[in-house]
Formats: structure tokens, C-alpha cells, sequence
């Protein structure tokens, strides 16, 4: 029960920066659609462009379309010279609105092409200019059908908007996407029902407008309008409030040692005096530029990500070395800071059952590569994209029968299932020795270092306070504390939040 509430207390806060964005981005898809709308139901020309865009917009994967905003904005605000926000509200905003073009834009042309010649002809007898005719003649007859697709588009864009967590824009989305991550299905299940009642309760709200315009009932539409705006007042509540403390925003990529060193590193932020907000679920080609433009303040990354993604480099220097090498990179390209490793290293790491292991006589990555013809990878989303594994390919020559992805709690589930033979594990998760996985050796040196390095953004690289409350986390992190830390809100049974690992781990290492 305690964990129900837990999770359902989390939503109000989504919820207002729910609403704002998806409402945010609804308003502004109208604003573009009804006029351009009504233009292409006069110019045939005009509506095949508007319409042929807006339809080649929905062909494009949602998550796919908010994620392709973050690098066109960056690139933007380095053309400027910076102040274009890439992550967050802005891609979000942009994204969402060219989702909600489309049905009102079909709708208007439709409802206007639909109107009886006879009346439009009638309103030309008596005189009437066109901006009289659009006013008094067409648009009480469209705009029944004009809001048919204004509900459509709602709906599309409150589903829609649950995708912005992946830029860093807080919404119910974060509870699914952490719950999905932790298998924490009460999270899963509050964002999902908070997100289908919302969706639900405007679709009807509008609905009643409709209603009242359909029927020529002026208080029907008085009363939904009154409602959304209500509605609207009510839950957006939480964002009125605003801190007089100094915000800082903590990072996270997608897994749960991310989640757990975010409440590290925001728990003790706070007790600084620092307003924390979190921006979970982010990618790892998407956070490292977050924090040298200032959008995300402080995370933790992993050297070898740095040093192969960021830095393209390929050459493996031993782990000090590189560690040493990524902070003075940061200071030379971005001014951003290392303050320090956290003492333990989350690898990639080939890893197979115990059991297979051993009957296969696979040790290494040479005996994997020999069977792997006959073996099946399973890979968390990134890997199979990332340099590592073309420089694992590159030293050993594997050719799996198949090679799939998954989000890392289903890479796992997928090897203990035997739906696949081995996986790109990570070194510091605390399944690998609650499942019994044997992890293969690299003789070749092919998988750069993987030291758990903590980041901060230029704006705060010498804020002293800062710096000094998160020093006491360098170096006192070992390897199986963060296993352990891991495990609680990895396993099955017994199983905790990231907030209750992150207090676990600070009692654990005394910090």
C-alpha cells in the first residue's frame, strides 16, 4: 500500500507539467491549423502541400520525432551562440504541435469543402464580404467538425506527450518509463492511469463543446469551456509555487544504477540548500551535450562512454589515464568539470547462464566468438550502435545468429528465459551474481575502462558549494556496495524504490 501511495504521489506535479506542455502544444497546433486550414479549403494547391506535410509528420515514430529536435536545437543554439533551450519544454513543444496539426487540419478542409454551395452562394447574394461569410456562415457550420478534430488531436498529444521524458521533459511519461526500467509495475500503472483519465476527461470536456455547438446550446459550450479552464487552473497548481532556493537539474540515463546515483547526488544537494529537479531517462548521446549547454547540471557518466561516443577515441589506455585524459577534455571543449571518479566501474561485460557457460567451455570472448554462429546476443538499446561494439567485432570476429535489443530489465529476463545466449551486461549490476552469470574475460583489451565519473556543467564547474557537497562521493562508492544498492531495486521479491536504494547506499558508504 505504501508503495501504491508512494507512486501516486509523484503524480500531481507530472501532471501540471502534463497538462502545460500537452495543452501548450494543442493551442499552438490550432493556431497554425485553423488558418491554414481554411486558406487550403480555398486553394487546392495550398492543401496539398499543408496536408501532404502534416501526413508525412504522423508516418514518423512519435519518440523517434521528439528526439530529433534535441540535436536541430543544439546545432541552432551554437549558430546563435547559445540561449536556444535543446532539451526539455522546447523539442517537446515543437514535436507535439506538428503531431496535433494533422486532424485539425483534415477537419477543417473537410467541414469547410462539406458546406452546401446553395448557403455560400445565398451569402454572396446578399453582399456579404468574405471575412462576413467566414464569420457568420461558415464557421458555425464547421466548427462542429472543426472540434471533432480538435478531441482527435487532444487525445494524440496527451498519449503523445508521456514520449518527452526521453528529452528531458518532465510528464506522467517518467513514471512509466522508471517504472518499466525498475519493474516497478505501481508506477507503470499510475502513469498509465493518470495519463488515460486526463486524455478521457478532456476528450469529454471537449466533447460537451461540441455538443453545445452541434445543438446550438449556448451553456453547453459555456460549461466545457468553463471546465478546461478550471481544469487547466487546477492542474497546473504545482508549478505556481517557485522556490526561492537555487535549482539545480540532476540527470539520469535510462537503468536503475542511473536512478540510484540521481538520488544520491540530489539528496545531498538538497541538504546544501540547492532546489533539485530531476531529468530521468535520457540517452547517452543526449545527456553528455544536456550538461555542456547547461541543461542538465550534474550526472554521472562512465569514462569509456565519454572517451568512445564523445571523444571518439579508440585507442584503451589504462583506467587512470582516461579518467585523467576526459577531464582536461572537458575543460579545453566546454568548460564542464570532472569533479571525480566514484570509486567503482559499470563495464560492459559479455555475461552468459553459469550453466551454458560451462558446458559450452565458453570463458572469453575468443570461445565466444568461435560459437557465437550458433548463439543468440541480447543487448541493452544502445549497444549494438555504439563504438564498443564495433571494436569488440573488430577484435574478435563474432557473428551471432541473431542480435537483438532490449531495455536492460528485459536483457536480463530474455537470458534467464534462454531467449537468448549471452548479453552485454554491466559489470556493477547486482544480477550477475544473483543469477548465477559467469562474465567472459577480454583478453584483447577491445572494452575501454568504465569508471563511474561524476559531471558538472560549466555553469556550476567552480560553484564551490557545490562542488564541496558532492566531493565526500569520490572514490567511496566500491564496486559491490553498488551492486547491493543495484540488486534492491533490480530484484523480483523485496523490491525498492530508487529513492529508498539511494538513502540505503548513503548509509552504506557513510556519506
Amino acid at each position: 500500500m505504501n508503495g501504491v501511495m508512494e507512486a501516486f504521489a509523484r503524480v500531481p506535479s507530472l501532471l501540471a507539467q502534463h497538462v502545460l506542455l500537452a495543452g501548450s502544444a494543442l493551442v499552438l497546433g490550432m493556431l497554425i491549423a485553423v488558418p491554414l486550414g481554411v486558406l487550403s479549403a480555398r486553394r487546392p494547391a495550398v492543401a496539398r502541400v499543408a496536408l501532404g506535410f502534416a501526413s508525412l509528420v504522423q508516418t514518423v515514430p512519435s519518440l523517434a520525432l521528439l528526439a530529433l529536435f534535441y540535436p536541430l536545437l543544439l546545432a541552432l543554439s551554437g549558430l546563435v551562440g547559445g540561449g536556444v533551450p535543446a532539451l526539455g519544454f522546447l523539442p517537446s513543444l515543437i514535436a507535439l504541435t506538428l503531431y496535433a496539426l494533422l486532424p485539425i487540419l483534415r477537419n477543417a478542409v473537410t467541414g469547410l469543402r462539406g458546406i452546401d454551395r446553395a448557403v455560400i452562394e445565398a451569402a454572396d447574394a446578399v453582399g456579404m464580404t468574405p471575412w462576413q461569410k467566414l464569420r457568420l456562415v461558415e464557421a458555425p457550420l464547421l466548427a462542429p467538425v472543426l472540434i471533432a478534430g480538435i478531441r482527435t488531436a487532444a487525445v494524440w498529444t496527451i498519449g503523445a506527450a508521456t514520449l518527452s521524458t526521453t528529452v528531458g521533459q518532465p510528464s506522467l511519461g517518467d513514471l512509466i518509463f522508471a517504472g518499466l526500467q525498475t519493474q516497478n509495475w505501481t508506477l507503470v500503472l499510475a502513469g498509465c492511469i493518470a495519463a488515460a483519465m486526463l486524455a478521457m476527461t478532456v476528450d469529454g470536456t471537449i466533447g460537451l463543446v461540441e455538443h453545445g455547438l452541434a445543438k446550438r446550446r449556448r451553456g453547453f459550450v459555456i460549461a466545457g469551456l468553463s471546465i478546461l479552464v478550471v481544469g487547466l487552473a487546477l492542474a497546473t497548481a504545482p508549478l505556481w509555487h517557485r522556490s526561492g532556493q537555487r535549482t539545480v537539474v540532476v540527470g539520469a540515463k535510462n537503468f536503475s544504477e542511473q536512478y540510484i546515483l540521481a538520488r544520491l547526488i540530489g539528496d545531498r544537494l538538497t541538504a546544501a540548500g540547492y532546489d533539485v529537479q530531476y531529468r530521468d531517462g535520457l540517452g547517452s548521446a543526449v545527456i553528455y551535450g544536456a550538461l555542456t549547454t547547461n541543461d542538465v547540471d550534474v550526472y554521472v557518466d562512465y569514462a569509456g562512454t565519454i572517451w568512445t561516443n564523445a571523444m571518439k577515441r579508440t585507442a584503451v589506455p589504462p583506467r587512470g589515464a582516461m579518467v585523467a585524459a576526459i577531464g582536461g577534455w572537458m575543460r579545453a571543449t566546454s568548460g564542464s568539470r570532472l569533479v571525480g571518479p566514484l570509486g567503482f566501474e559499470n563495464a560492459y561485460a559479455f555475461a552468459m547462464r553459469g550453466d551454458e557457460a560451462k558446458a559450452k567451455a565458453i570463458a572469453t570472448l575468443d570461445d565466444l566468438a568461435a560459437a557465437s554462429p550458433g548463439l543468440r546476443l541480447g543487448s541493452d538499446l544502445e549497444f549494438l550502435e555504439r563504438p564498443e561494439w564495433a571494436a569488440v567485432r573488430h577484435a574478435y570476429p563474432m557473428r551471432f545468429a541473431s542480435a537483438t535489443p532490449y531495455s536492460p530489465t528485459f536483457m536480463y529476463q530474455a537470458l534467464a528465459s534462454g531467449t537468448v545466449d549471452a548479453i552485454s551486461a554491466f559489470s556493477s549490476d547486482g544480477r550477475i551474481a544473483a543469477d548465477g552469470l559467469t562474465i567472459l574475460t577480454d583478453p584483447r583489451r577491445a572494452i575501454p575502462g568504465y569508471d563511474a565519473i561524476l559531471l558538472v556543467d560549466p555553469r556550476h564547474a567552480h560553484d564551490g558549494r557545490l562542488i564541496a557537497a558532492l566531493r565526500p562521493l569520490v572514490g567511496h562508492i566500491p564496486v559491490a556496495t553498488m551492486r547491493q544498492a543495484n540488486y534492491r531495486v533490480d530484484r523480483s521479491d523485496g523490491k525498492q524504490s530508487p529513492e529508498q536504494a539511494a538513502h540505503w547506499l548513503a548509509a552504506a558508504i557513510g556519506r
